[in-house]
């Protein structure tokens, strides 16, 4: 239990806990035994340099000879080797398992060639910082949203309790499902808050957008389209008081994500290039959160976090400190 360490009571950092915990989980589920089993301390503070080296300067000049860069490419460096002893030894073992891992390591080209270790070394940091960096951003902006507006705290410990009186302690995919109030909160924390706050897309072929004002735009093949989730699910036309928190905008009868048609709540992208990783990510800040509330009473007590800006992949500034106390919640 990762939270063991935290004791009975105490004050923590939240966005640093959520930081390494789904680096831990994100590694076991989506990159198998081997890769969590290597994972140390060291290895969030690499991920750490890694993503503190994506500015949005390093777009123009990746290579800018600036701090942050320097230890980008050392965090690279290091993380490289790290996984490219997991790969050698599970090669060397001449073992097969069910993992993705498996699956990079027996991939092959069109040509048939297959992929070299290198590139399946690339591939696992990819995946991996994909599956680490934009859900602990959202787990973290769930719980300042949760801590800070108490009536919507208290309508998804109801539904723990409700879950708890009927499936005792237990928590699995299914139990994960029927967590509505608590996927609203996470929902919207993300609606206000998208990590990727600019989506480029390529266009194969030419075609036309006309706009809700009835302006055309003639976009020609080969051009790269832009859009915005940050900018789109702010959108007074779509959602009602948007700069509000409000998960309830997603229950039956309101559904404002679907007032303009498939595209109108876009923080996982969409169409055929949109994010493989939406289910899994829900289903594990359900995991995580349903587990914090249910063993810990918290408090926020640092001011509600700001919006880092800096960052290309946009997340929480600053500290997230929340006071805790273990507690078993009660299902009266």
């Amino acid at each position: 239990d990762y939270f063991a360490k935290w004791g009975d009571s105490g004050e923590v950092d939240l966005k640093y806990e959520l930081e390494h915990l789904i680096i831990l989980t994100a590694s076991r589920c989506l990159l198998g035994r081997e890769v969590r089993d290597k994972l140390f301390d060291d290895v969030s503070a690499l991920f750490h340099d890694l993503d503190n080296g994506m500015l949005p300067i390093s777009v123009i000049f990746p290579y800018l000879p600036i701090p942050a860069h320097r230890r980008r490419d050392r965090a690279r460096k290091k993380l490289s080797e790290i996984f490219a002893n997991i790969i050698s030894s599970r090669r060397e073992a001449g073992k097969t398992e069910n993992d993705m891992l498996q699956c990079f390591i027996d991939s092959k080209y069109k040509d048939g060639r297959p992929t070299t270790d290198v590139e399946v070394t690339g591939l696992l940091i990819a995946a991996l910082f994909a599956g680490q960096h934009t859900s602990s951003i959202t787990s973290t902006w769930t719980g300042a949203y949760l801590l800070r507006h108490k009536e919507y705290l208290s309508a998804v410990l109801d539904e723990q309790k409700s879950l708890m009186k009927t499936h005792g302690n237990m928590v699995d995919h299914d139990i994960l499902s029927e967590m509505e109030v608590l996927y609203r909160c996470i929902k919207e924390a993300l609606r206000l808050h998208p990590p990727l706050i600019m989506l480029l897309r390529s266009s194969h072929s030419e075609f036309s957008v006309t706009t809700r004002e009835g302006i055309e735009y003639d976009i020609p093949k080969g051009h790269i389209v832009a859009t915005s989730p940050a900018f789109a699910n702010r959108l007074p036309h779509i959602f009602k008081d948007p700069d509000t928190y409000d998960p309830d905008r997603f229950v039956a009868g309101r559904e404002e994500d679907k007032t303009a048609g498939a595209f109108s709540y876009i923080s996982f992208g969409g169409g055929r290039h949109g994010c493989l990783g939406e289910p899994f990510a829900y289903l594990q800040i359900k995991a995580i959160w349903s587990h914090l509330l249910r063993n810990f009473e918290l408090e926020l007590i640092s001011p509600f976090p700001e919006i880092d800006w800096n960052a290309m992949v946009v997340g929480v500034k600053g500290k997230v400190l929340v006071r805790y106390k273990r507690r078993q919640l009660s299902t009266d």
